[in-house]
């Protein structure tokens, strides 16, 4: 008990989550988010229970939106199209670093917006295979909150 009184009484080096403006990010922000870093993203599926899964994705402040290329089939491709404009959250970390996005999610399989997702994933990780099903997922982000590391 004693031990974790100590640590609590400890000031943090970064206690505090920062938000930061979806359009205007910040340069360490936008940095963070082009370095080869996987992330998680969160959707509802039909009876409204959480689904969280591993994923690649890109983010395009002037935008306001991250991209995240996926099957047709796959579960977190029917939860969006089940629920167009449902919530929806990525979050991406490295050690103390982190960072979450929110916003709304919508579905997209027209060749223009799978193409323009595809070559900024490939930008980010590497290039992808070509697949006839291919779908995006676009996350129109409304909120970022995260944690960048100590301040110097």
């Amino acid at each position: 008990m004693a031990d974790i009184v100590r640590r609590a009484e400890r000031p943090s080096l970064n206690p505090v989550s920062i938000h930061f403006d979806p359009a205007d990010p910040g340069a360490a922000l936008v940095q963070f988010l082009t370095e080869r870093h996987l992330a998680t993203l969160t959707t509802l599926s039909d009876d409204c229970v959480l689904h969280v899964v591993p994923v690649g994705f890109t983010y395009q402040p002037g935008l306001t939106l991250a991209r995240i290329i996926t099957f047709a089939s796959s579960r977190k491709a029917r939860n969006v199209a089940q629920r167009p404009g449902g919530p929806a959250a990525l979050c991406q970390l490295d050690g103390r670093r982190w960072v979450s996005l929110h916003g709304q999610a919508f579905l997209r399989d027209d060749e223009a917006a799978n193409a323009e997702a595809v070559a900024r994933y490939a930008a980010r990780y590497r290039p992808t295979r070509s697949r006839p099903d291919r779908v995006t997922i676009e996350v129109m982000v409304t909120k970022i909150i995260g944690n960048l590391g100590p301040v110097s």
